[in-house]
């Protein structure tokens, strides 16, 4: 043999080859091309198909199903100011509008960077609270506001931040072109134009905002424009010589109205100080309340033509009965006199022109307790009086009625109501004895007389006309009698009540003046909180030296914008009731109260 030795068959078979992985053959399989692997490849990319098809049709249901969420531009639409109506004064005037604005919002979904965001905002609009802002941005809301009713000047600023996420919406804004000239009856609106007082708050009750809520897309141009009661022009001038007033007079306030007598119309409004419905923000300070709606005050001595009226139209007395005056009339420990004592008997107008306490408190005696009570409430002196203004204020009526109380009412002390309220019961006295609700709406003396109700008889009327006239004519009212305009008036004066008592030098003086008194249009009120006494007043502070005086001036300026003319020939029996009667009394001069 030689010397490699000859190999056998085993020594040289191959080694056997590892197997693949389980996983590994079925991927090699997967992706071969052998025909009898394909069922099985056709069957996996089937079972696929199905599975994305299956995911994307739930996803299609639950879509389907789910309630839409809102859209940018529909958010914005629900959040921005919604768009009022016009309020227009008497004469098409306008008094309140809404004009265009731009409002910054943003979509904190799309916003990358919100520091970066709240950086560069606050940067062009200082007046944004950058934490505030921070917040908002950072919420997942998918809308926000960032700045409301913005300038033009902003508006560009803005825009060249380049934001992604942050746009500009058109919305309405409510503007009073007068500034303040009206503004406790128009009111005013907040950001949302959603009203919040007066006549704007009135509008939204009366469907306004219902019609908002429902998603009806309003315009300006699309809602009729209100018409209101007021004349802008004989406001202005009211609010003018009211303000003179108070600074002459050296008042804590003042407020003065005028009022159609046969329509209830409330024609002008002021109470001092007021504030600018533009920007409100003075508003609900206490001191700038409407004050002939919303206070409520002893009326002084204006208040013993309702005591007066009562017993005329009662049959207890008439214009020529008389009244023992000639001392105090006492109740008790309690003691009434009067002002400018006479100490002797007074005829009925003597009475109204010496402004007698004690003449007017035992007329109210000979109508009674419960009588006096009803003439009143059914005058509307004892229940709150509703207008259109949301705000008005509840009379304060004694809890215990006896005959003190009825005596101290009778002149005008004891029974707190809104100067609105007492101008109403007055001026149905003036109008032939019908009691209209006032309105800050325009109406006709048709529409006026539907609701309207005989509080009084056309005799009596005439009869309280005759006294007022009178009274300018030779009694306290002398001071508001007007040349040409054939004024009425009376005055009250009452005693501020400061912890529980009745303070002697703090008074509340109102003076109330009718005009032309023979054939009556409108009602003037003023009435002063604190006035002070002057060396040309004698250093007297009642109604007569200063609410008489400006009401004076009121009805000079505003009689002519009212097509009050003036009339100078004398008037041929200017009170035809009076005069079948043969009653033309003339009294000595007063000085009232």
């Amino acid at each position: 043999m030689s010397g490699d030795m000859e190999r056998t068959p085993a020594e040289h078979t191959p080694e056997p080859i590892a197997a693949a992985p389980p996983s590994r053959a079925w991927l090699k399989g997967l992706f071969s091309t052998h025909l009898a692997k394909s069922n099985r490849r056709i069957a996996i990319v089937a079972i696929g198909f199905m599975a994305v098809y299956s995911v994307i049709g739930g996803k299609l249901i639950w879509l389907g199903f789910k309630p839409n969420a809102p859209s940018m531009r529909s958010a914005a639409a629900e959040a921005s100011a919604a768009a009022r109506p016009d309020l227009v004064d008497r004469n098409g005037e306008v008094m309140a509008t809404d004009v265009k604005t731009m409002s910054i919002f943003a979509e904190p979904r799309r916003i990358i960077d919100k520091d970066e965001a709240t950086e560069l905002i606050t940067a062009a609009l200082p007046d944004v609270d950058a934490r505030e802002l921070r917040e908002r941005l950072g919420s997942r809301k998918g809308f926000v506001w960032v700045k409301r009713e913005i300038t033009p000047k902003q508006q560009q600023e803005v825009y060249r931040l380049g934001l992604p996420g942050v746009g500009f919406w058109p919305e309405n804004k409510r503007v009073y072109p007068n500034g303040p000239i009206g503004a406790h009856i128009l009111g005013y609106t907040n950001v949302d134009n959603i009203g919040i007082a007066g006549i704007e708050k009135y509008v939204d009750g009366q469907g306004l905002a219902d019609l908002h809520g429902a998603g009806f897309n309003l315009t300006p141009e699309s809602l009729k424009p209100i018409a209101l009661s007021i004349d802008a022009k004989a406001t202005h001038a009211l609010r003018d010589e009211l303000q003179k007033g108070i600074e002459k007079y050296k008042a804590k306030a003042g407020a003065s109205a005028i009022m159609d007598v046969n329509t209830g119309e409330v024609i002008a409004l002021a109470s001092l100080p007021d504030y600018d419905p533009n920007n409100p923000v003075d508003a609900l300070d206490p001191m700038r309340i409407n004050r002939m709606s919303v206070g409520v005050y002893e009326m002084g001595s204006t208040f013993k033509a309702l005591s007066i009226a009562m017993a005329l139209d009662a049959g207890k007395v008439n214009l020529n009965s008389r009244i023992d005056a000639r001392g105090a009339l006492r109740y008790g420990r309690f003691k009434i006199g009067d002002y400018h004592a006479q100490n002797r008997v007074l005829s009925v107008p003597e009475v109204f022109t010496y402004s007698s306490n004690i003449g007017t408190a035992r007329m109210a005696l000979m109508v009674g307790v419960e009588g006096h009570k009803a003439f009143l409430r059914k005058v509307g002196q004892l229940d709150r009086m509703k207008t259109e203004l949301p705000e008005s204020a509840e009379p304060i009526v004694p809890k215990n009625w006896g005959e003190l109380n009825t005596m101290t009412i009778a002149f005008g002390h004891g029974l707190a109501v809104a100067p609105l309220q007492s101008m109403m019961a007055v001026s149905a006295l003036m109008n032939g004895g019908y009691l209209i609700r006032p309105t800050f709406l325009k109406r006709s003396e048709e529409e006026a007389r539907k609701d309207a109700v005989r509080v009084v008889k056309a005799d009596t009327s005439e009869a309280m006309r005759y006294l007022m006239r009178l009274n300018a004519e030779v009694g306290s009212a002398k001071f508001a009698d007007v040349k040409g305009y054939f004024v009425g008036g009376k005055t009250g004066t009452a005693e501020k009540v400061i912890g529980g008592r009745y303070a002697k030098d703090r008074l509340f003086t109102t003076f109330m003046a009718v005009a032309p008194s023979h054939k009556p249009r409108y009602l003037f009120v003023t009435l002063m909180d604190e006035p002070k006494g002057l060396p040309e007043t004698h250093g007297y502070a009642t109604a007569a030296w200063n609410a008489g005086q400006v009401t004076g001036k009121i009805v000079e300026r505003t009689g002519p914008l009212l097509n009050l003319p003036p009339r100078f020939e004398p008037l041929d029996k200017p009170f035809p009731l009076l005069a079948r009667l043969g009653i033309g009394v003339t009294q000595p001069k007063t000085g009232g109260r």
